[in-house]
């Protein structure tokens, strides 16, 4: 999926490069107001999350890392030539459209998705789709569920002002699912809820189920199910009504990934600015075609992003993001192998034992108990002779 979208991506890059080439260059008629403000105040602002791995979050010496805190830090480099002229503000999801809207921060970059309606009602422009990601659940592996289909009368622990929200209520209808939603809103508190036992799964972005389960105190003791039950595509954005700063920021990944194309990396782009002959690469390091002039930047803005934080896939590829994912792609793919072999060897052992009945119903007992116990408890307590509802009842 994210070949296909970088070919689609380099095909429109390329083709408006070389328009840009043949085109002479001509700088803004009128500046932004959000590029102004932050020019004014000397940093850009920009809204995060409240502490995900991978993505947000602050280390030990409360310095923001992240892919998406690089990509912040990508358009302060374009402004300023300077990573660190930014701020962070963290925001839940009911926080961060609003801090967008009233102009608290100048750009979005939390793990935020795509949608008709926050692009359409909610008045923002996205620029592009730096991360495909998809809805799923996690357990606890003590639960032994396997499916996201048996969570049925489950407790699940989702935020509010998601589409993880309206994903799961959908997908559960859809699916004649019961559960009963722990709604809660920042990021710490749902995952705090799950861990506690309040909810018997936690559902939203697989990255950030990959995340949380990364920084647990024993992963293993945590299961990503492998059901996906949705598309998330996901990218920064910005207020409708500054076409300037929009640019900016949708440029600015588009270089990212063209760099990443022409295998200009930080390790080689001083290189490349001077000897790369190659029309697209002297158009993208600023040799040639004035492109940053257009968006009233230095012409070299790329070259300075790359310098300082790389292109694409050096960004994609910091440490703790990989590690996040590669520890959860090994541990998913062994629990189901592990998971598979288990019931293949249980079955055909079953058929060579005498009492396989038994046996069979003896392995069902745990499925169908806990719905008959909860019944007969309901049966005891409304019993309309001794129940402790109605004997309490004629006590009033």
């Amino acid at each position: 999926m994210m070949g296909m979208l970088r070919r689609t991506l380099f095909g429109a890059l390329g083709a408006a490069a070389i328009t840009a080439a043949g085109a002479p260059v001509a700088l803004a008629q009128s500046q932004s107001p959000t590029l102004d403000a932050i020019r004014a105040r000397g940093q850009l602002i920009c809204g995060a999350n409240t502490g995900l791995a991978g993505f947000a979050r602050p280390d030990a010496q409360g310095v923001w890392r992240g892919f998406d805190v690089d990509y912040c830090r990508a358009i302060a480099v374009a402004i300023f030539n300077d990573p660190n002229r930014v701020r962070f503000v963290p925001t839940t999801a009911q926080q961060r459209f609003p801090a967008i809207q009233s102009g608290e921060v100048d750009v979005l970059i939390r793990n935020t998705t795509w949608t008709l309606t926050r692009d359409v009602s909610l008045g923002l422009d996205f620029g592009g789709i730096n991360f495909y990601d998809g809805q799923g659940f996690m357990v606890k592996a003590s639960l032994g569920v396997r499916r996201a289909t048996e969570l049925n009368g489950a407790t699940i622990c989702v935020q509010p002002g998601t589409t993880n929200e309206r994903n799961l209520a959908d997908w559960a209808r859809a699916n004649r699912i019961q559960f009963t939603p722990v709604v809660i809103e920042r990021q710490e508190e749902v995952v705090q809820a799950y861990v506690s036992g309040r909810c018997d799964a936690y559902t939203t972005d697989v990255s950030g189920l990959a995340a949380t389960r990364a920084t647990q105190q024993n992963p293993a003791e945590h299961v990503i199910l492998p059901d996906v039950i949705s598309k998330e595509p996901l990218g920064p954005s910005v207020r409708h009504g500054d076409q300037r700063f929009a640019d900016l920021v949708r440029w600015v990944h588009f270089g990212l990934l063209t760099a990443e194309e022409l295998g200009i990396t930080s390790a080689n782009v001083a290189q490349a600015a001077q000897s790369d002959e190659r029309p697209a690469a002297q158009r993208l390091l600023g040799r040639t075609g004035g492109l940053g002039q257009m968006l009233t930047v230095d012409d070299a803005f790329m070259r300075n992003i790359i310098a300082a934080l790389g292109n694409y896939a050096e960004m994609v590829q910091n440490e703790t993001f990989w590690k996040v994912m590669r520890n959860t792609s090994y541990y998913t793919v062994g629990y189901m192998v592990l998971n598979i072999l288990t019931a293949l060897g249980a079955a055909l052992a079953l058929n060579r034992i005498r009492g396989k009945v038994f046996f069979r119903t003896l392995f069902f007992m745990p499925v169908v108990t806990s719905a008959i116990a909860v019944s007969l408890i309901w049966l005891w307590m409304l019993n309309p002779q001794f129940g402790v509802v109605n004997t309490f009842l004629r006590g009033l």
